[in-house]
């Protein structure tokens, strides 16, 4: 049985773990990738894996690719999709060991990219070569496609994606990642969130000012905060015209399924230091929001001085970062130009609306086969599993639907609270074990559907 190979094995895949977090590989700085995507070749290669770098054109950040043909079943198709890169490691003064350390405490390894999403690629690598040393066979193809730019918004997907459609083409995805909550249970996530982010500026005079000019001088700062505050309500509702006219309800199916979804909002509260959810939901309220409810979030408010002390300074300039989290139906595009409109009918037509990027939603359909194929493969590795509608984070999802026309599936290792992004992140030695095996049952499962 593979499985048994995963656990008397599971000391290399550990160790290759630590490796891949000790090389740092952050795409916003442009840090270290290219030596990652190599050390990944060498490892899947190492695991019987045939893998080769893609590429679509210089100074854009290589793509990994992984091929194993099955000889028993090569008329099926099951493609891993993942990503090296990593966010960057700041603020480094709150983290307790140097960020990409891949220390060992007890049952966590610790280090930026141990979670998301080395962690999570380690797992599938270590499935398939458990397959490979075990039979010299896989029940089903197997395609690996990794990334080196998810972090900064997958920007070239889209490129790689067609100009390797063909090479690409699978009958279903496994997804770069998935989250496990607090009572050890895999949340089958069936979709992602779009995203729109925005950067909106306003520049009033050429210099800065002595703040005592603030009475004939406006500040560029409370004309943003005034644009701002015309955005969204104090529940959370977006209110630029037409935001949601495209967006269709929950079905009775979909509510079902949110509805048995579990959530401790004692549990988060504690675990974020908070007291109250927007808008004071409740219960499914929460719940919906979390699957379903498109988000306006300021990510970051730079003016004037924000140094120590004092300094009483009239800003020449205000810039805001804005993250929209989109739901299926609502295009980027179209949703960028409604807040332009927005803003030029409110009378804030001279603020700048620069695109950052722009990403639609997607979901897998309930009764999809594929489905009951990951559900069937986590209740039996971890007990039971949970299906949810959709993350409330975004990938390119979308873009492997249009392209490859194959339904995606997020289940993977990462603990709920295990700091993704943040100081101190890291991956569960225990879940790394039982989503490696997860994914040994999921290819076979996969392979008879």
């Amino acid at each position: 049985m593979q499985e048994n190979y995963v656990d008397k094995n599971f000391s290399s895949l550990v160790s290759d773990l630590q490796k891949l977090i000790q090389q740092p590989s952050i795409s916003a700085k442009n840090l270290g990738l290219e030596e990652c995507a190599g050390l990944i070749v060498q490892m899947m290669k190492k695991s019987g894996i045939p893998t080769e770098i893609l590429r679509i054109k210089k100074g854009i950040p290589s793509a990994i690719y992984g091929e194993v043909k099955s000889k028993q079943n090569p008329d099926k198709t099951l493609l891993f999709y993942n990503h090296y890169d990593v966010q960057p490691e700041e603020p480094l003064e709150l983290w307790d060991d140097k960020p990409f350390s891949g220390k060992i405490k007890g049952n966590k390894i610790y280090g930026r990219g141990s979670a998301d999403d080395k962690g999570e690629l380690i797992t599938r690598i270590k499935a398939v070569e458990s397959f490979l040393k075990t039979t010299g066979d896989v029940p089903c193809n197997i395609k690996f496609f990794i990334e080196g730019e998810e972090e900064i918004g997958s920007v070239h997907i889209e490129e790689y994606l067609k100009k390797y459609e063909k090479k690409l083409s699978c009958d279903a995805v496994i997804w770069e990642f998935g989250y496990v909550d607090e009572k050890n249970r895999p949340i089958i996530s069936l979709g992602m969130k779009g995203l729109l982010y925005v950067e909106l500026s306003k520049k009033e005079s050429i210099r800065d000012a002595h703040s005592s000019l603030a009475v004939i001088i406006e500040n560029p700062a409370w004309r943003l905060v005034e644009a701002l505050q015309t955005l969204r309500d104090m529940d959370g509702t977006i209110l630029i015209k037409d935001w949601y006219k495209e967006v269709d309800k929950f079905t009775k199916e979909d509510l079902l399924i949110i509805n048995s979804e579990p959530f401790d909002e004692n549990s988060f509260k504690k675990e974020y230091g908070i007291r109250k959810f927007v808008g004071n939901k409740k219960g499914i309220e929460i719940k919906k929001a979390l699957v379903g409810d498109p988000t306006c979030n300021i990510a970051g408010f730079t003016s004037g001085y924000e140094g120590p002390g004092a300094k009483t300074v009239l800003p020449s300039k205000a810039l805001v970062k804005i993250d929209f989290r989109l739901i299926p139906k609502m295009e980027p595009q179209k949703q960028l130009l409604r807040l332009k409109k927005h803003l030029k009918e409110n009378g804030f037509g001279d603020i700048e609306v620069k695109l950052i990027h722009g990403e639609a939603a997607a979901r897998t359909k309930i009764s999809d086969p594929f489905v009951k194929t990951v559900k069937k493969a986590a209740d039996e590795s971890f007990g039971t599993s949970v299906l949810s509608v959709s993350s409330a984070g975004t990938g390119p999802m979308f873009s492997f639907v249009k392209f490859l026309k194959s339904p995606c599936i997020a289940i993977g290792s990462t603990y709920v609270f295990a700091r993704i992004h943040s100081p101190n992140e890291f991956a569960r030695i225990d879940l790394l074990r039982k989503t490696t095996k997860c994914m040994c049952k999921i290819i076979r499962n996969f392979a008879s559907q």
